[in-house]
């Protein structure tokens, strides 16, 4: 079952995560601390996941893509703690245990959001046995993908519709930046470390695509219908933040028909790689069924 190999996959995962968080001092240890904190209090590690899964599946050999695995879960990781302020979404909970910033203070919170976002191209960049074509051009989609043009500007268009309706064209476009564009990057990045070729790299960006904006459906539909235990986080916030979701504008069902369709479409993008697309395939059945 492909939980199970992402179970796995994560078991090995946090044991590498574990040790690259490094302080030289420990007159400021506790930004340190905040930051394993944050990175090992659990996650589903699907981005990581799928970086490997495409570089495996574009040709790419042994481990070497493991370090943008990690790099791309410290800029997730640092993204959640920031949206996790009091100045951004406010939540309190986060994974099922207090946020970042509830444990260690908000000015170090912050910090080791910083920390973690410059960290993560520290690593990226010791990857060895890619050639520096490839290494760039992985490096690059990294940047764009978390920067002003991707997630960053996802979440400054969410602040902007904090206090006003968005609309089925401004919340797709929430989505494809704030949740899409890192599992965008993850997909991208397997394929550029292992030089596939531009139908390859097509293909994932549509598998992608569609794969985010179904995952944030879902998402949507659990705020409403979930349990704080199983999603580790208070459920019906955005409702209770008068904050426009999928479900507000498009309710539950229809968010459940285009779920299983925007499925259904990343299934068929993959299709170009035949039978080695399989585990992609369960993947993004897994998702659009979780329940949390």
């Amino acid at each position: 079952m492909i939980s199970d190999k992402i179970k796995n996959y994560a078991v090995g995962f946090e044991e590498y995560l574990s040790g690259l968080i490094r302080e030289d001092s420990k007159e400021y240890s506790v930004v340190a601390d905040a930051c394993r904190y944050s990175l090992l209090i659990g996650g589903k590690r699907l981005r990581p996941f799928l970086i490997r899964e495409f570089y495996t599946l574009c040709g790419g050999k042994g481990d070497h893509s493991k370090n943008f695995e990690a790099a791309i879960e410290f800029i997730h990781t640092y993204s959640l703690i920031h949206d996790d302020l009091p100045c951004m979404d406010n939540d309190d909970m986060r994974r099922g245990k207090p946020s970042c910033h509830i444990k260690f203070g908000e000015a170090n919170a912050l910090l080791a959001g910083d920390a973690l976002l410059t960290e993560a191209f520290g690593i990226a960049s010791k990857t060895e046995n890619i050639s520096a074509e490839n290494l760039i051009k992985a490096i690059t989609a990294l940047s764009e993908y978390a920067g002003i043009n991707g997630m960053i500007g996802g979440q400054t268009v969410d602040l902007l519709y904090e206090e006003k309706a968005a609309d089925e064209e401004v919340l797709s476009l929430i989505c494809r930046l704030k949740t899409g564009a890192l599992i965008k990057s993850a997909c991208t990045i397997g394929c550029l470390l292992a030089g596939a070729d531009q139908k390859q790299i097509n293909a994932a960006k549509e598998y992608a695509e569609a794969l985010g904006i179904a995952f944030q459906m879902v998402d949507d539909i659990l705020d409403e219908t979930g349990s704080a235990e199983k999603l580790g986080k208070p459920i019906h916030s955005d409702k209770e933040n008068n904050k426009s979701t999928f479900v507000s504008l498009l309710g539950i069902e229809e968010c459940k028909r285009r779920a299983a369709e925007l499925t259904e479409k990343a299934k068929a993008a993959v299709c170009v790689f035949g039978d080695k697309a399989n585990d992609l395939i369960d993947l993004a059945d897994y998702l659009c069924k979780r329940d949390y």
